[in-house]
């Protein structure tokens, strides 16, 4: 029987994903496992040997069914060596030698990815990318991560940071101090948080007791997703928050449109689920500030494959860079 199984890793702060994937790219199989970042994170690699050496036992899987194990990891990686420099939101402070640990661990072939830049392997190859081969993916979540597809290929730069759209800064005066040390980034007024900080500013401007204020009241907290709800349903505060926004995103991505000029910009994560609001205000932005041909060549849309974008594009690694 011909290796025709891949299996897609895609390591999160909480939880790391795991998927059975077919060398088509269909997900036969999904689970995830806690990621124990405790004691800078050296359980990671040995639970997630653990947990695909447990599958294969499961699925009745030789190594001669499988193709190898794609990984995202949250941090810049050095694909030729197969290093992921730094992973601080899993503990892991310096350099780990993923790929060829877990290689040992599970005497498979294994490829390391940056996440974002997996997850945007993921939209091109099956989803909303729809196989274009320059492609830009921005991930709205927690944070706010990216990744730069030109002709068919992830761009890395010199030491795996391309792609770190989540930095560019939006706040060039006054902005909210960054994780990454620098204020002003885009994560910052783009991300779940992000939103949720820009509501609370325009709350303390707001005249009167907006819905946001009564929302605050009842439960000591607002979401992203009240302050989208709040706006589609007029919300002074909420509206002027989203339509800030829209103002920082929509520039950022106006800017690398100009600079790159892809096909599409894929935007995904939980913040994308906003739904028109969010995309009608990113496009009105972009066109304004993008190079004349730029806007009229770049369709910007909405991720389709949700949470299983990074394990699809850990799989395309195996299959195109293995």
């Amino acid at each position: 029987m011909r290796a025709e199984y891949i299996f897609g890793v895609d390591i999160g702060g909480t939880t790391t994903k795991l998927a059975v994937i077919t060398d088509e790219g269909q997900i036969v199989q999904k689970w995830e496992i806690p990621t124990n970042t405790s004691n800078h994170g050296v359980s990671i690699i040995p639970d997630i040997a653990a947990a695909v050496k447990l599958k294969m036992t499961q699925m009745e899987l030789t190594k001669e069914h499988v193709i190898g194990i794609g990984v995202g990891a949250p941090g810049p990686v050095n694909m030729q060596t197969g290093i992921l420099y730094t992973g601080v939101n899993i503990g892991w402070d310096k350099p780990v030698a993923l790929r060829d640990e877990l290689s040992s661990q599970t005497g498979l072939p294994v490829v390391i990815e940056n996440d974002a830049n997996a997850a945007a392997l993921g939209e091109m190859w099956k989803g909303a990318g729809g196989g274009a081969r320059d492609v830009v993916c921005v991930t709205l979540g927690t944070g706010v991560g990216g990744g730069v597809i030109v002709n068919g290929d992830i761009a890395h730069g010199i030491k795996g940071a391309a792609g770190e759209i989540g930095h560019i800064t939006a706040v060039p005066e006054g902005g909210y101090q960054c994780n990454c040390g620098k204020k002003g980034c885009l994560e910052t007024v783009a991300s779940a948080t992000g939103v949720v900080r820009l509501a609370k500013e325009e709350m303390e401007r707001a005249e009167g007791h907006t819905a946001l204020h009564k929302i605050m009241d009842e439960h000591n907290a607002i979401t992203a997703k009240d302050v989208f709800d709040e706006a589609k349903n007029g919300d002074t505060a909420a509206a002027s928050a989203v339509n800030r926004l829209t103002f920082y995103l929509g520039l950022a991505l106006a800017n690398l449109g100009s600079a790159l000029n892809p096909e599409r910009i894929v935007i995904g994560g939980g913040v994308s689920r906003a739904g028109d609001i969010l995309l009608d205000g990113i496009n009105e932005r972009f066109r304004e500030f993008a190079f004349p041909t730029v806007a009229e060549s770049t369709e910007i849309k909405v991720a389709t494959l949700g949470n299983d974008a990074g394990v699809i594009g850990a799989a395309w690694l195996i299959k195109y860079k293995h």
